[in-house]
């Protein structure tokens, strides 16, 4: 939205201290050094907390449930923000300006901001998750990258390229525990393998063969051809080990495809190329949708103010900000539609495979066989973040030689099992 919308918005207003927590992604790092753009257009400042994944989800989750108001805006995502506007934790984010044009925002972004049609959060950046690979590497190693590969080439690949004498490992995947860390990546994975989190009746399925298949395959994969410690390694720590060329593939969140890729920070930028997310031929690919969005939580002193914020970092104007000082290649991605149509961002080479990877993935069929729950990489219910973060515990203890994959699977069918009929989904 314009200099002068903005202004006019805020004419009424006195200046507020607006507190933002977000998390310690690349692109939030970058609208923080713009937030002097904001304060000059309105007067209004801003306090950042800035945390880690894990540490932001459960701060925010505690705040919220708790009306503790230590926020005037948060940073959430898809899981959280259907759930908390149902429970009328968030301000709906009605009225926002003709300018900010609330229908250029990509409809698998805007559908899962929303409940019953109503915006609850608006979308940063979005994204789904594809490869990111070692030109070079792949090419030494007498190999071709389909554009839509299978699990099994993927495991080829990542053998042939690790050579450990020189820290070069074929593959990195997120092993963190958390239930958006690890846990997102292993959920994603197993939907291309056929599993899935529950039947049609809540019962979990993880003494089923897709998910020894799954966790399985990913353990040997790692074992074999991962880095040293891949049990801690989550979203962050990968994009590192990958921009200091200690990986041959990365397949993780579309945003990351602008940081591999600045040669201001990646020391591999100019030898990357980018695949789809792998399958296992069963229909369903392993790539995942989210979005970090800002969401105003109910109760705040400065919703307006707030409103302001949102409409100035998820606007076109913004975008248009970050190209102007850092290329097109460096805006938030997969939000707006017409990012997409702009000749200028056509030109950047991931721009269409991202574009791809989110018009792909679709919440409410993503299992191979039916299952009752919304979500790709989560199930959109209250207790999955609960459940979800214990299980991935479970499996971070495999990755780290700690139990075995059967031990994993027994513990995780039991504890959601539990947790369900505590729920009284069975």
């Amino acid at each position: 939205m314009g200099a002068c919308a903005i202004a006019a918005l805020s004419t009424a207003a006195t200046a507020e201290t607006l507190t933002i927590a977000t998390v310690n992604n690349g692109d939030m790092i970058r609208m923080q050094g713009y937030t002097d753009n904001f304060t000059e257009k309105t007067g209004h400042t801003v306090e950042w907390v800035t945390l880690e994944e894990n540490v932001l989800r459960q701060r925010v989750t505690t705040d919220i449930s708790t009306k503790g108001g230590a926020f005037d805006i948060m940073t959430i995502g898809m899981y959280e923000t259907p759930i908390w506007g149902a429970n009328g934790w968030l301000v709906p984010l009605d009225g926002l300006s003709e300018e900010y044009d609330v229908g250029d925002i990509l409809p698998a972004m805007s559908g899962g901001l929303s409940h019953d049609g109503t915006l609850y959060a608006a979308p940063f950046y979005g994204e789904s998750s594809m490869i990111m690979y070692r030109t070079d590497l792949m090419e030494a190693a007498g190999m071709e990258m389909p554009d839509a590969p299978t699990w099994d080439f993927i495991g080829e690949a990542a053998r042939a390229m690790t050579d450990r004498d020189n820290e070069i490992n074929g593959i990195c995947l997120r092993g963190k525990a958390g239930w958006g860390e690890g846990g997102a990546f292993i959920t994603a994975m197993s939907n291309s393998f056929g599993a899935r989190w529950f039947d049609m009746d809540w019962n979990a399925q993880f003494d089923t063969q897709p998910w020894a298949d799954t966790l399985n395959f990913y353990v040997n994969l790692m074992n074999d051809a991962g880095p040293p410690g891949y049990a801690t390694n989550g979203f962050n720590e990968n994009l590192s080990l990958f921009q200091q060329g200690k990986c041959g593939m990365w397949i993780d969140a579309t945003v990351a495809a602008s940081f591999v890729t600045n040669p201001d920070d990646s020391t591999v930028a100019d030898k990357v190329g980018f695949a789809l997310a792998p399958d296992t031929g069963l229909g369903k690919r392993s790539n995942w949708l989210w979005a970090w969005a800002l969401a105003i939580p109910a109760g705040t002193q400065k919703e307006d103010a707030a409103k302001e914020f949102i409409e100035w970092a998820t606007s076109k104007e913004y975008i248009e900000l970050v190209a102007e000082n850092e290329g097109w290649a460096n805006v938030p991605p997969g939000a707006r539609a017409s990012l997409y149509e702009n000749p200028n961002y056509q030109e950047v080479p991931f721009a269409q495979k991202t574009l791809d990877s989110i018009l792909s993935a679709d919440p409410n069929d993503s299992t191979v066989e039916p299952s009752p729950y919304v979500g790709i990489q989560f199930a959109a219910i209250p207790e999955f973040a609960g459940i979800a973060t214990e299980v991935s515990q479970e499996f971070s203890a495999v990755y780290a030689g700690q139990q075995t994959v059967e031990e994993a699977l027994a513990k995780a069918q039991a504890l959601t099992n539990d947790a369900m009929e505590a729920a009284g989904y069975r």
